[in-house]
């Protein structure tokens, strides 16, 4: 599986029927990963709208991955899972998930990429990249992280603050997923913003159905 593009995530606050609406735009868009992040105590709702939106990528073949919850991404059989520094070992993790994509948040450190790496990550994630509107505690990843940690022969993640404006910079410093929240749901036109961001690594657009 070929890890490259828009990394959509789901934004907080939006009722499930319009989250998922504003996720197919986005896929229809061009994003190639959708990622479930959601904070909601109701451990039922949260796997009613996980359910639907794997049902979403398998209709446009996108890949579906669960944040911080390997538990749910198995019962609704995602495509994978992503981790943070405090979401459980990523060994174990990647011995459950057989066959499975697993993702660890990085941060700005480049001995955690060498970790995860070491310990089965299909892909890193360093971030923010930017001040980002969804996680404005965030520390600041440099963008030189990126050529750094070319070496570890895994996809890298660029996440927190990016625009369709800023995006370039982070394709040219080495970023082979753009992790993309309020700059893609927030627009408009989803769909239109998710393939202005395809743009930057298809070179032949993206059209919507």
């Amino acid at each position: 599986m070929k890890l490259r593009g828009l990394y959509a995530i789901t934004p907080e606050g939006l009722s499930p029927a319009l989250v998922v609406a504003r996720a197919e735009r986005a896929l229809q868009g061009g994003a190639r990963l959708l990622q479930f992040r959601s904070k909601d105590r109701d451990l039922q709702r949260r796997a009613q709208l996980a359910r639907a939106l794997a049902a979403l990528c398998r209709g446009l073949r996108a890949t579906f991955i669960v944040n911080d919850d390997v538990e749910l991404a198995l019962a609704v059989d995602a495509d994978g899972v992503h981790l943070g520094r405090d979401d459980g070992d990523l060994a174990a993790a990647r011995a459950r998930l057989r066959g499975k994509l697993l993702g660890a948040s990085c941060y700005d450190r480049l001995e955690l990429a060498q970790a995860a790496a070491a310990a089965g990550a299909d892909y890193v994630a360093f971030g923010s990249v930017f001040a980002s509107p969804t996680k404005p505690a965030a520390v600041r990843a440099p963008l030189g992280l990126f050529a750094q940690a070319r070496a570890l022969g895994v996809p890298l993640c660029a996440i927190g603050g990016i625009t369709v404006d800023n995006a370039p910079t982070l394709v040219r410093a080495g970023a082979d997923l753009l992790a993309v929240v309020s700059d893609l749901f927030d627009a408009d036109d989803v769909a239109a913003r998710a393939r202005a961001y395809a743009q930057l690594f298809d070179p032949e657009p993206v059209t919507s159905s």
